[in-house]
């Protein structure tokens, strides 16, 4: 990443889950107050606010000003606060702004808050509000939901490799294992591949257990200029838009802003210690592996049977238990990705600690457009002392 270098020194979240007693407005300030309490700094030391939502003017009847309306109570006026919407990914779109202010050398300190609140006692509500993160002008009215298209991409992929339900359950069955220690997790008990292999069955080969379920939370991030607390570096930020794919062996969105990355950070990613990525439906984290490049095309199967990706393994994978396990409100789950790499790398992680840990990515994507995610976007954090 060009420019002067981007630092978190702070991290702060609301628990994700269901909290219909709370506000929106109160899971921001929430995260917000959190992470400049984390960073032990104060609301004058923030120069702009990046604050990331998708779905509350059509989920909670705020349009425009959210970001305003979110900081405003705590005491946060007069700067610059820009409102960021990108589908599931607009957290680390906010993400990626604030890194980009900081490095051209407008800021040295910045928050990032990402809010979602999703349960608003109407299921099919907030369902049609998801529905419209694709193009509605050639998805609509065809009744078909994310998880269908997901269900779609994975039986592509088991074309491919050498999978089948046992390993679809135990990558649901690892997630869950590793949210019980996080705070943060809307889902804190373990399952059974039994558990998982029982419920029901939502669009083959994805079951209800696989699935990410509706949630409230927020997560927030202080980003600056200069190394504080544990000395975590931005090394690199990327994004991708869907491709044009015209041909078999086009690359993948998730895979052009990840070579991206690579680049910036000049790794690859043999060299990455812990990664976090969108496994909205808990099989899709199974064709991010390849998509990465975390193993060959090929090997996926292989990659599950050694148990790489849990903690313990050579590359554990949402450790932090993953969209499924810790939850996805929408505009959160980027920055929350980040936060859980930081802890990993400041050693603050608990009993999920990775031990050693240096480098890690995140993954974040978000909407549907053709044959990929609209948006594709990656995060390497690297820890410097």
């Amino acid at each position: 990443m060009k420019g002067h270098d981007v630092f978190i020194n702070g991290v702060g979240y609301h628990p994700f889950g269901r909290f219909p007693e709370k506000t929106l407005k109160t899971l921001a300030a929430t995260a917000a107050l959190a992470a400049l309490d984390d960073a032990q700094i104060q609301v004058k030391d923030v120069q702009a606010a990046f604050c990331a939502n998708a779905y509350a003017g059509l989920l909670n009847g705020q349009e425009s000003i959210r970001g305003e309306t979110w900081l405003r109570g705590i005491g946060l006026g007069g700067v610059p606060i820009m409102n960021v919407e990108n589908a599931c990914a607009s957290g680390s779109t906010a993400v990626h702004m604030a890194c980009m202010a900081i490095a051209s050398g407008n800021y040295d300190t910045v928050l990032v808050v990402g809010a979602e609140k999703m349960f608003v006692g109407d299921t099919g509500r907030t369902l049609a509000a998801l529905a419209n993160s694709a193009d509605t002008e050639v998805m609509s009215n065809i009744g078909l939901q994310f998880s269908a298209l997901d269900a779609i991409r994975v039986r592509e992929m088991m074309a491919e490799e050498t999978l089948g339900d046992d390993d679809f359950a135990w990558v649901t069955v690892k997630n869950h294992d590793h949210a019980v220690s996080n705070p943060i997790a809307q889902y804190r008990k373990p399952l059974t591949i039994e558990q998982v292999q029982t419920s029901r069955m939502i669009a083959d080969p994805i079951r209800l257990l696989m699935c990410s379920a509706i949630s409230d939370g927020a997560a927030a991030l202080v980003l600056s200029r200069k190394p504080t607390r544990g000395g975590i570096r931005v090394r690199a930020s990327a994004m991708a838009s869907s491709p044009w794919r015209l041909t078999p062996d086009s690359t993948p969105g998730p895979t052009l802003a990840a070579n991206k990355a690579y680049e910036q950070a000049s790794i690859g990613p043999q060299d990455l210690h812990l990664v976090e990525v969108h496994d909205a439906v808990s099989p899709a984290e199974l064709m991010h592996y390849r998509e990465l490049g975390l193993c060959a095309h090929g090997d996926v199967g292989k990659f599950v049977a050694e148990k790489a990706s849990a903690i313990g393994g050579r590359l554990p994978v949402n450790t932090s238990g993953g969209l499924n396990s810790r939850g996805h409100p929408v505009g959160a789950t980027g920055v929350a990705q980040l936060i859980e790499l930081t802890l990993q790398l400041r050693g603050d992680a608990g009993p999920r600690q990775v031990q050693g840990a240096r480098i890690a990515m995140a993954h974040n994507s978000g909407g549907w457009i053709d044959q990929d995610p609209a948006v594709s976007s990656i995060h390497i954090l690297e820890k410097i002392n």
